[in-house]
């Protein structure tokens, strides 16, 4: 099975190439990369005024199996991300149960080969049950396969569990991936605590509770050795511990979402449930923090944390309606629209933040566009302009923000292992 990718504009971050060249996969490698080629084929991909990019990465992913099947499962996640030009995609470990045992690693790994038509890596809880009281064994996680440990929706409050655990993490090779916030002073905030929350009369969450775990889990991985990757960072404060640990030359990367180079704080009202997130949308000077540390490297990747929920856990009262929005399908657009198009990030560098850099984070050899590669492709048209649907979204959820919003930047096909996995047929 010969398939050949003509006219389409190659990017390989590895090697900084932006060149128009054609590609041919057979069966499931790269083979060729070169200009004009020409052979008999079975299968030809125009790919005139597109990006052809190494397959997406999604280190950050919630797929809510097993447990929660009515917000979304492997297969539906698995759709959205191939809709959003994701080949691979790292799953969160906080489901019903948590993956907490190799038993359960198994069973994930089982159900992605049946069901999924994307590659899906399961992250494994950090403590058992995701309770903070007990270490989960690491070991045998690690052997079974998880790509990473975490306890994402919460932080380890519990500094030497969390130092124990990097250490055994470190002993694997495997890296944490932290949610920073300090449960407690973060107490029942609603949105970012500043002059909107006090407006709106709500509770708000601090920025200080997402630094003082970020300036902890820095110094527990300075002290361990660890591999530390900062999930969904969002203010200027941990942008600054962040450079100053990278200074130092510590191993720690950090990823953001969509939503918080996009959005602020006043793009919150209390009758919209798709406002609501943790870490919550923050203020125009955190946004600008966020998007300078993109343009500098500060931040390595950009993640999606796809959070789905059904639509009555994301109506009714603020208070209580569940945090996160989805957004496999909409995180390319926002890079391309926000960040491209503004002049922040290079072609190069936004497709490096979501393929080659995380691939490098998780350790896999993935991310890179060369012959003799895994011919996982992501084929872009990042001129094409459109309205965001979320009615047409290939999850079972559509909790956006940014139903109606005017962008830039289509999936045209997502290649996995060789073969088209998404098509926009559209003309």
């Amino acid at each position: 099975m010969k398939t050949l990718i003509k006219n389409g504009v190659v990017i390989n971050p590895s090697t900084n190439t932006y060149d128009r060249l054609d590609v041919l996969i057979e069966n499931n490698k790269i083979v060729k990369i070169e200009q004009n080629i020409n052979m008999n084929v079975d299968t030809i991909l125009d790919a005139n005024g597109c990006w052809v990019t190494p397959g997406l990465i999604d280190v950050h992913v919630h797929l809510r199996e097993p447990g929660y099947e009515y917000k979304e499962t492997i297969e539906t996640g698995s759709k959205s991300a191939a809709k959003g030009g994701f080949t691979t995609i790292c799953a969160m470990p906080n489901t019903n149960p948590a993956i907490d045992t190799a038993e359960l690693v198994d069973y994930i790994k089982d159900k992605a080969r049946k069901d999924a038509i994307v590659n899906v890596l399961p992250i494994g809880a950090i403590t058992l049950e995701q309770k903070g009281n007990e270490l989960v064994n690491i070991e045998k996680m690690a052997k079974a396969g998880v790509c990473a440990l975490s306890e994402d929706g919460r932080s380890v409050m519990n500094a030497k569990l969390l130092n124990d655990a990097m250490e055994r993490a470190s002993k694997c090779s495997i890296p944490i991936l932290s949610h920073c916030e300090d449960e407690n002073l973060a107490h029942k905030g609603i949105m970012n605590e500043g002059e909107m929350s006090k407006r709106l009369g709500v509770e708000g969450i601090p920025s200080e509770s997402e630094d003082i775990i970020v300036s902890r889990d820095i110094m527990l991985a300075n002290k361990t050795g660890a591999r530390l990757h900062l999930c969904h960072i969002s203010t200027q404060g941990s942008v600054e511990l962040l450079k100053d640990a990278k200074r130092k030359g510590l191993d720690i990367t950090a990823e953001v979402c969509p939503h918080h180079f996009t959005l602020t704080e006043e793009d919150v009202t209390l009758d919209n449930g798709n406002t609501k997130m943790n870490p919550p949308l923050r203020s125009k000077k955190d946004v600008e923090c966020i998007k300078e540390a993109l343009q500098n490297n500060v931040i390595d990747i950009i993640a999606t944390d796809h959070a789905p929920h059904h639509i009555d856990e994301k109506s009714g009262d603020y208070e209580k309606i569940a945090n996160g929005i989805v957004g496999l399908e909409t995180a390319v657009p926002l890079g391309i629209t926000e960040l491209v198009e503004t002049d922040i990030l290079t072609p190069i560098e936004l497709i490096k933040k979501m393929s080659y850099n995380p691939a490098k984070m998780l350790g896999i050899d993935k991310g890179i566009l060369e012959e003799g590669k895994i011919a996982d492709i992501t084929i872009i048209n990042p001129t094409e302009e459109y309205i965001i649907n979320t009615n047409e979204f290939h999850s079972k959820s559509n909790n956006s923000p940014f139903h109606n919003r005017k962008v830039r930047g289509k999936i045209k096909w997502t290649i996995v292992n060789g073969k088209v996995r998404y098509e926009d047929k559209e003309i």
